[in-house]
């Protein structure tokens, strides 16, 4: 393991690499390798995969756990705070198994946390220039984010980020309810209910070109509406 800056032998914690996937057979492999370079251990959440994505994680070094069907995101997310806690992680880091994500980009959301100035870390596409994304894709974040930013005592500017990193004080005490996508603001909501410094850092994103549809329109109006609910929430328990 590469150790990230300011990561010295006599603090030195156990960091965990989360990637929750599904079938990303293709990429898989060099996103394990890469992300090893930088951390302790890596464990692949299969979600339900049907193209061998396990065979080649586990291949690659990663500890496999496999979900026998497709349960969706945020159920993934729960496998991967639970194995980090299994396995004795004093940091989780979780990115993308499809490639969007890059793994050379750890050490930047491991070292607020490092220096002890963040619990949670954020990787944001929107504290670039140029984020390189769909303008569609680009367009559905910003509204979220706004729905979530509006009266918000915590504000990010891209709450729908998968690349993030944790303390074992968020991820392993943390119940979560959210079954897809939104439990990416569900996260940030309960961490500031348990008074968790947020921070968010810049990094870099790949997409495989693609066209809006129907599917993209329908998740993207499933999270808008599960924004609103938590807001709602939070009034009501206020």
């Amino acid at each position: 393991m590469k150790q990230p800056p300011h990561h010295s032998q006599q603090t030195r914690l156990k960091v965990i690499a989360g990637i929750p996937c599904f079938n990303t057979s293709r990429s898989i492999k060099d996103i394990v390798s890469r992300a090893r370079k930088y951390v302790d251990q890596v464990i692949v959440i299969d979600d339900g995969s049907s193209d061998g994505t396990a065979e080649v994680a586990g291949d690659a070094g990663a500890l496999v756990i496999s979900h026998q069907k497709n349960l969706g995101y945020g159920e993934a997310i729960k496998s991967c705070f639970k194995a980090a806690g299994a396995n004795a992680a004093d940091i989780l880091v979780i990115l993308d198994g499809d490639g969007q994500h890059n793994p050379d980009e750890i050490p930047r959301l491991l070292a607020p946390i490092l220096d002890g100035e963040a619990e949670l870390v954020i990787g944001s596409r929107f504290l670039t220039d140029e984020p390189n994304m769909p303008r569609y894709r680009r367009f559905g974040i910003k509204v979220i984010t706004f729905l979530w930013n509006f009266g918000a005592k915590v504000k990010v500017s891209d709450t729908q980020s998968g690349f993030r990193a944790y303390r074992r004080e968020i991820f392993e005490t943390m119940p979560l309810s959210e079954k897809r996508m939104s439990i990416s603001i569900e996260i940030i909501e309960k961490a500031r209910r348990k008074g968790a410094i947020i921070k968010e850092v810049p990094i870099s994103c790949s997409y495989v070109p693609s066209g809006i549809n129907s599917k993209a329109i329908k998740h993207g109006l499933a999270v808008a509406l599960s924004v609103i609910k938590i807001r709602l929430l939070i009034r009501l328990t206020a």
